[in-house]
């Protein structure tokens, strides 16, 4: 069979999920093509794959830590043009697929379906209303027609996949909310992460460490600074940052011995199966990849980012970790990760789901999913 992957570049955590289902059906003798733009498409290519450049079609817009939804929407509808639209429906025709893939790339589905081309929606978030609530009444507007686009694409779609661990230990629980008359077609496909625990080669790392993937934005720069300050009074814990581009090891005050900074790590499953805690912001694709190598989180969501949010929420609830904000001190995080490092809380919740994500493990379920639907 033939497929084509088009990934939404607006966060790695799709182009994670991309690559392990696109490997996954690969190595069971299925031809695969991607679409992908900007760092997800780079991502992609030094993976080893084909990709087909595809135009940017969600435009995030946010400043300070806060996502700022109305200016999203709005550059979102003005950039999209019918140049960029014909261009993905020609590279539909040119590839002429059994099956479209879609992971957050809506376009992709509409060229689909006008060539009757079977397809397949990843979907981590589907509750949008909540995004609307007391943003204005021009909000509420652009509210109403998000909403009907997306419920109109998972009307049309033929299988909807949510890349989580089955109910009841779904961590996006809070973001899912479908039509009545989709439910159906909805199936949790467990993870889908690049790399299973099993196949992975632990770096060679002191412990206790601790892996901190929030990230190089300027606005958590602050995040960064506090973990350091946990990590300067007490020594005796190790830390690897991955902070990206935006920030160095220059640009931290007094990076400790203790703390190793990288800008960029290609592949971070060896450090995920070297350490004893992880500490992010609320993705949810880092959050899989984190509890599929079952270990404890402590999330740091932007604020206004619902998403975010409810995802490190579900964390906290379900005692996989800890929810924190902005403002908890130096001292706090030291305390937290000491309770997790010298007395292992949260990792028998942990250890439960990495157990579960090697036994259901999620590339192979779509897989079968899509092949077993071709026969029917």
């Amino acid at each position: 069979m033939k497929f084509f992957i088009f990934t939404c570049g607006e966060g790695l955590g799709h182009t994670g999920r991309s690559i392990s289902l696109g490997r996954e059906l690969l190595s069971a003798g299925h031809i695969v093509h991607f679409g992908a733009y900007g760092s997800s498409k780079e991502l992609i290519e030094n993976s080893g794959y084909e990709v087909s450049f595809i135009p940017q079609e969600l435009r995030l817009e946010g400043k300070a830590g806060s996502f700022d939804l109305e200016a999203s929407i709005k550059k979102t509808i003005v950039n999209i043009s019918a140049k960029d639209i014909r261009s993905v429906f020609a590279l539909i025709k040119e590839k002429n697929p059994d099956v479209v893939i879609s992971d957050g790339y809506y376009l992709a589905i509409l060229a689909a379906k006008y060539k009757n081309i079977r397809t397949c929606m990843i979907v981590n978030q589907s509750n949008m209303e909540e995004f609307f609530i007391n943003k204005g009444q021009l909000v509420k507007l652009l509210g109403r027609f998000v909403r009907n686009f997306y419920h109109y694409i998972y009307r049309r779609v033929d299988v909807i996949v949510v890349p989580d661990f089955p109910k009841p230990h779904t961590v996006c629980v809070r973001n899912l909310a479908f039509p009545a008359d989709v439910v159906g077609k909805v199936k949790f496909s467990g993870p889908l992460v690049r790399k299973r625990y099993s196949e992975v080669l632990a770096k060679d790392l002191s412990r206790p460490q601790v892996l901190c993937t929030v990230g190089g934005f300027g606005y958590r720069k602050r995040i960064l600074e506090n973990i350091l300050g946990a990590a300067r009074m007490d020594e005796s814990i190790k830390y690897t940052f991955i902070t990206g581009p935006a920030i160095g090891k220059d640009d931290l005050h007094e990076v400790p011995v203790n703390v190793n900074i990288c800008t960029f790590i290609a592949d971070p499953f060896p450090y995920y199966k070297a350490s004893d805690l992880v500490i992010s912001a609320g993705g949810h694709g880092t959050l899989m990849e984190t509890l599929s190598f079952g270990l404890p989180l402590f999330s740091f969501p932007d604020k206004g980012h619902n998403e975010q949010e409810n995802n490190a929420q579900v964390v906290e609830e379900m005692e996989y970790g800890r929810k924190l904000d902005y403002s908890v001190s130096s001292e706090e995080i030291l305390s937290t990760i000491r309770e997790v490092v010298y007395r292992g809380r949260f990792m028998e919740n942990t250890e439960k789901l990495r157990q579960q994500a090697e036994v259901f493990y999620g590339p192979a379920f779509v897989r079968e999913l899509l092949e077993n639907s071709d026969e029917e």
